[in-house]
């Protein structure tokens, strides 16, 4: 018998077998000499509050899944497009608005309605370029990371800085955006709504987030159907709205005061400026371009070639519609209504379904695709995120998976920012697009001039072709963005120019922290530490003779150099009542030397670091200091509550000692259990 077991028999007369249990099996697998993989079932927690905690993750976000399960998280090219996608596609709503609205504006709407279709055929040009140059960055750079891996490799340091902090902002306001403007399309359809547009985002934001946490395929589970659903609804609109338009003579509804006040204005006035305004405002339609090369990493292998497979049908997709919608805007002579709100796809919408229930779900379409188009932020700036941190620029937090292989930290953290940001908006998506713009297109540019020296460092095949497109494209988004921030400067815009610099310099500190920390724990590759080279003095706090004392004394012996290294240290307002606990402790802790510090002033913390600071300046000079393990004996409250009753002046002395010099803290927890002596 072996554990309390009978051989268990065999088929064969005569074959006997036993059943060896291992204590380690249900929690650990070995994998190698002196090498152990946990399961599950050790990562488990073993309190009540711990359990209850996991099992409130495990309904809200999942279970935990293991390393090796990554590659089931990948995303397939479906997916891809509709998570990675869903922002760039999604800008089609609104970005023929704020083309229309830069016309008005400079009181010339009438040309609106003449040159609109060409600035958004000159911001598709733009667009290709764009989405040609990073589809070269996917192949170049797998690795993720997007503008910021490109300024890094190519062009230094402060500029791959200048990158990562513009892409942060423009994920952030992408959320932000979204959100916004599907709130606007929804005050469309259901004016009544308006006054909870703000609360309305933040929920949408919220559920984004919860969505994220759960992990990249359950989110590309939840977000595929309303993109594929809002493609179809708009690519049936524009296909029944051109029909009229070409074959039925269609001019759109009859016209309002504001479209027949901008219809009588001439483009006598346009400018190029006013050009160059209005093209720099639509050109929000690229938002979003940048996610895919920064998540390369997340695709199923081969993860290049479907990242740049992806980009370059979204990039299609985008620039289809987009064309499509300015197409039937200007040629309905259709405008924004503020009061009360009516977008222009929403009007356009009305116009081709009619009020029937075409127009309401293509509402709740687009609004729905809106709202899931801050996923890709949820997606790219975690991942950016982590990148940094790898590079030791934020915090290393931003590195580490949570449960379900997802980067929570950087979640959390853009779902508390972009709702913030929504909040202080009050849900405007004209407000929030002056703060966009400046940081998309000082990404773009700083992105494709990084390219084009890797063209001319690397010189791979092809490379005269694809240095020409990406120096091209720097050149126009880098003129695009002196545009947009000198236009909209008053408008936000100095923001941004600000905020880039700050965390800039925000990142320079964290990292100059880290190497400072590398530079303090380095170790030379030619020493070998074989035993300790300082003796070794141990100091225990007491509040008297207890268990939890007894046990930390004993353990106490065991790492002094010698006895007369090895001391209690008891503080008290009350001599007679501590000569009484020397007494006591002589009789049963002998050779266990107790100290006793009056404190009149009724301190305890500080005099016993002062205490220690007399013992060092009492060590022989020239002698090497010892090290002081100061053993803190703690007491295992059974339940969360009991705690917030002991150990407190135990937790304010690590605090007070922790980072001393030569001086080392050992908790001595105690837990009473029925095997406990009497």
């Amino acid at each position: 018998m072996i554990g309390g077991r009978r051989p268990i028999s065999g088929r064969k007369p005569g074959d006997k077998r036993v059943r060896v249990e291992r204590y380690h099996a249900p929690y650990f697998r070995y994998t190698g000499p002196n090498q152990l993989t946990a399961k599950a079932a050790a990562s488990a927690p073993t309190t009540p509050m711990g359990r209850f905690v996991w099992r409130t993750k495990a309904i809200l976000i999942g279970k935990p899944l293991a390393n090796e399960e990554e590659i089931g998280e990948r995303l397939s090219k479906k997916k891809a497009l509709a998570i990675f996608s869903s922002d760039a596609i999604s800008s089609s709503a609104y970005a023929t608005e704020e083309i229309l609205l830069a016309f008005l504006l400079a009181g010339v709407g009438g040309a609106a309605f003449l040159y609109s279709i060409q600035v958004s055929i000159g911001i598709a040009v733009l667009l290709a370029i764009v989405a040609f140059s990073y589809r070269q960055v996917c192949i170049a750079y797998p690795t993720g990371g997007g503008s910021y891996s490109v300024s890094k490799a190519n062009i230094g340091k402060l500029a791959s800085l200048i990158a990562a902090s513009a892409l942060l902002i423009d994920y952030t306001l992408t959320v932000a955006v979204s959100t916004s403007s599907a709130v606007e399309q929804i005050a469309s359809a259901f004016p009544a709504l308006d006054p909870v547009k703000v609360e309305i985002g933040i929920t949408a934001i919220a559920l984004i987030t919860l969505g994220n946490l759960r992990g990249l395929r359950e989110a590309g589970n939840i977000f595929a159907i309303p993109t594929y659903l809002f493609l179809f609804s708009a690519f049936l609109m524009i296909g029944i709205g051109t029909f009229r338009i070409l074959f039925q003579g269609d001019t759109g509804p009859a016209p309002t005061p504001e479209v027949m006040a901008a219809m009588q204005d001439t483009a006598s006035g346009l400018t190029i400026l006013i050009l160059l305004r209005a093209f720099a405002s639509g050109a929000v339609a690229l938002t979003g371009t940048e996610a895919i090369a920064t998540g390369v990493p997340a695709f199923q292998p081969p993860e290049a070639r479907n990242a740049a497979r992806t980009l370059m049908f979204m990039a299609f997709i985008l620039g289809t519609l987009f064309i499509g919608i300015t197409f039937l805007a200007s040629n309905f002579h259709i405008l924004p209504i503020e009061e009360p709100k009516q977008t222009v796809i929403s009007q356009i919408s009305r116009h081709v379904y009619g009020d029937t229930l075409g127009f309401y779900l293509f509402q709740a379409f687009t609004a729905l695709l809106l709202f899931l188009a801050a996923n890709t932020s949820y997606n790219a700036f975690p991942r950016l995120g982590a990148v940094l941190a790898e590079d030791g620029f934020v915090p290393r937090q931003f590195a580490f998976r949570g449960d379900r292989l997802a980067y929570s930290q950087g979640i959390i953290l853009l779902g508390l920012i972009a709702g913030t940001v929504v909040i202080l908006g009050g849900g405007s998506t004209h407000a929030l697009i002056p703060l966009y713009a400046v940081g998309v297109f000082i990404d773009f540019t700083i992105a494709q001039s990084g390219m084009v020296r890797h063209w001319l460092r690397t010189r791979d095949t092809g490379w005269r072709r694809r240095l020409s497109i990406n120096a091209v494209g720097a050149v126009l988004t880098g003129v695009i963005a002196i545009v947009v921030t000198s236009v909209k400067f008053l408008d936000g815009a100095w923001f941004v120019m600000v905020l880039i610099p700050l965390l800039v310099g925000m990142m320079l500190f964290v990292r100059r922290q880290y190497d400072g920390q590398a530079h303090d724990l380095e170790v030379r590759d030619d020493l070998v530490f074989e035993r300790p080279h300082r003796e070794q003095r141990v100091i225990i706090p007491v509040n008297g003779i207890n268990r939890a004392v007894v046990q930390a004394v004993m353990f106490g012996k065991s790492l002094a150099s010698d006895a007369s290294m090895l001391q209690a240290v008891y503080v008290t307002t009350d001599l007679e009542e501590a000569e009484l606990l020397r007494v006591r402790w002589d009789r049963q802790l002998p050779g266990v030397p107790l100290v006793i510090v009056e404190s009149p002033f009724r301190a305890v913390v500080n005099p016993i670091v002062t205490y220690l600071d007399v013992l060092d300046h009492a060590w022989p000079p020239g002698k090497e200091a010892p090290t002081t393990i100061v053993v803190l004996p703690e007491y295992v409250a059974r339940r969360w509550w009991d705690r917030l009753l002991y150990n407190q002046a135990a937790k304010r002395l690590k605090a007070a000692l922790v980072g001393r010099e030569h001086t080392v803290i050992a908790d001595v927890p105690y837990r009473r259990t029925d095997h406990s002596p009497g």
